[in-house]
């Protein structure tokens, strides 16, 4: 067995081990990064970590990570603190030292919200009195972007022409076509462009001439990741040219779209010719209801519900209660979900009216990785695409949280400012521009209070009334009518927009329809439009996640 090994080898390893023994009862010291690049998503954080062989404490030296040049200082830590006046503009605020094991000779670099160009070469140097060493460490930036998107564009060149793009890639995706057999099918032309945010934009064409090849498939693929997005389309085989033109086929079906389209205008027309039959009836209901308050009033006589909500009218601030007549003061929104703000966790409805969790897919990754991630993302919160900077607005959401909830099982409703940071983890309090209601551990809560709130009843539907000119947010249980908390004088500023996160198996949040004519919510089964990703795509290398070297 030892004739077998390579002499080169073995000479390298002895080298090593004498380095080793000349260093015992010296100062000298290795410095040691890690053997593989590090993997980590755009907009995530990440550590580079490096440590010192033979393992010392190191809080009295000089360390170092930089780009490059040696100028080009990531991060500094001399004298026991961090030299900021040595650090590159791009990494001030989103570096710092992570130094729990600093009295071993073990540290780290943790970089916030990755950027593009975070991608690349990066050096550990540390030095002690005047002996010094340095490592090399490789950090992988990956964007998964959207798509692939696959459209038929038309006859071209006795065939079919296809497209297929996708945009938000990094590095750049490898494309390719398949069969319904899966036989690879090579690409007409592939055209890709940078945006200003380094991310790759790709289009890629197919001119489809068998008529044999229905079925036609679109894949990206990350080059570094191996994550892959597929989406198939069908095509008619009337659409392919046989022994008569084309144009035939195409004739009657743009004829059967003219059809179609007249019918939908002639819908439209009607509908609105409805409407306004409509409008003109509740005109004549609003005239008769005024001749009846008028009769009231001459006669002298109100019944105790109309008496009542006048004086309700007259100070309705200062009236916690009657949910369905503070809604007459308010304007009412109807909000819609910004599925660009979205957790990647998150699934969001076609209509965008409803989020809900995506359902575990790593179940057949390793289980300490997934924990990483779930530790490192913890809040999973999506915005409404509306935004308030006066007046008085209301909106109405109906939370689901499933029959097998667990004590992981977690809402929060309520606002947030446009400015406030929703990358990684963070705490939904006013500080950090966030006014919500929260559940949490089977008990309504809000940040301001350590206490639970006790409602009459628990709310499955709630009313967010947002007072922008008077400074109040609060919440309503719209099932009762009883009023379920308020943030009094809260000091608004900028634009504030609605928020919605959730985390546990289960959970989900549909905004309810606020107009006048109806007051339902949509079907609580989520109607998504999603990319399918293969079993597997999911999962993440474990350097990627790893904090610190062995």
């Amino acid at each position: 067995m030892v004739g077998s090994l390579d002499f080169s080898a073995l000479r390298d390893l002895f080298s090593i081990l004498l380095l080793q023994v000349s260093m015992w009862g010296s100062d000298s010291f290795l410095v040691i990064g890690p053997s593989e690049p590090i993997v980590a998503m755009l907009g995530t954080d990440t550590v580079l970590p490096c440590r010192v062989s033979p393992a010392m404490n190191v809080e009295s030296m000089e360390l170092r990570w930089f780009r490059s040049q040696f100028s080009e200082a990531v991060y500094v830590y001399k004298d026991g603190m961090e030299q900021a006046g040595e650090q590159l503009v791009d990494f001030k605020g989103r570096a710092e030292l992570v130094k729990d094991f600093i009295t071993e000779g073990r540290v780290a670099v943790r970089i916030y919200g990755l950027r593009i160009s975070d991608n690349g070469i990066y050096k550990c140097f540390f030095q002690k009195g005047s002996d010094y060493e340095e490592a090399t460490l490789e950090l992988k930036v990956i964007g998964l972007g959207s798509g692939p998107r696959v459209f038929m564009v038309g006859p071209e060149d006795k065939g079919i022409r296809l497209t297929c793009t996708g945009k938000g890639w990094f590095p750049q995706p490898e494309v390719q076509w398949t069969d319904a057999r899966g036989e690879k099918i090579p690409s007409l032309s592939e055209d890709e462009n940078q945006d200003d945010d380094g991310l790759f934009q790709i289009e890629a064409s197919l001119i489809v001439r068998d008529s044999s090849k229905t079925e036609v498939s679109c894949s990206m693929k990350n080059p570094f990741f191996g994550q892959e997005q597929v989406e198939t389309i069908s095509i008619p085989e009337s659409f392919f040219p046989r022994t008569s033109p084309w144009k035939g086929a195409f004739a009657g079906t743009f004829f059967i779209l003219g059809i179609f389209l007249g019918a939908v205008v002639f819908l439209a027309w009607k509908e609105r010719q409805e409407k306004k039959r409509l409008r003109e009836v509740q005109k004549e209901k609003e005239k008769e209801s005024e001749a009846k308050e008028l009769l009231k009033k001459e006669l002298g006589c109100c019944s105790i519900s109309d008496r009542r909500k006048k004086l309700y009218q007259q100070d309705w601030r200062k009236a916690k209660l009657y949910a369905d007549w503070r809604k007459e003061q308010f304007k009412a929104v109807a909000v819609t979900l910004d599925p660009g703000s979205a957790h990647h966790n998150l699934i969001i409805s076609e209509n965008k009216k409803q989020v809900s969790l995506m359902e575990n897919d790593l179940q057949n990754c390793d289980a300490s990785v997934y924990q990483k991630q779930q530790d490192s993302e913890a809040v999973f919160s999506v915005l409404g695409q509306n935004s308030f900077q006066t007046g008085r607005h209301y909106w109405e959401v109906e939370v689901n949280i499933g029959t097998d909830a667990g004590p992981e099982t977690k809402w929060a409703v309520g606002v947030c400012s446009d400015s406030a940071r929703r990358n990684g983890w963070f705490v939904e309090i006013p500080e950090n521009g966030f006014w919500v209601l929260t559940y949490k551990e089977g008990e309504l809560k809000v940040p301001t209070s350590s206490e639970s709130l006790s409602p009459r009843q628990h709310p499955q539907r709630i009313g967010v009334f947002l007072d922008w000119k008077d400074g109040d947010l609060s919440f309503y249980n719209m099932v009762d009518g009883s009023h379920i908390f308020s943030f009094p004088k809260v000091t608004l500023c900028k634009t504030l927009c609605p928020y919605f996160s959730l985390q546990g198996a289960g959970t989900s949040v549909t905004i309810c329809s606020t107009s006048d004519d109806t007051e339902n919510c949509p079907d609580s089964s989520p109607n998504t439009s999603v990319t399918h990703l293969r079993s597997g795509d999911m999962c993440v290398p474990q350097e990627a996640n790893r904090l610190l070297p062995a």
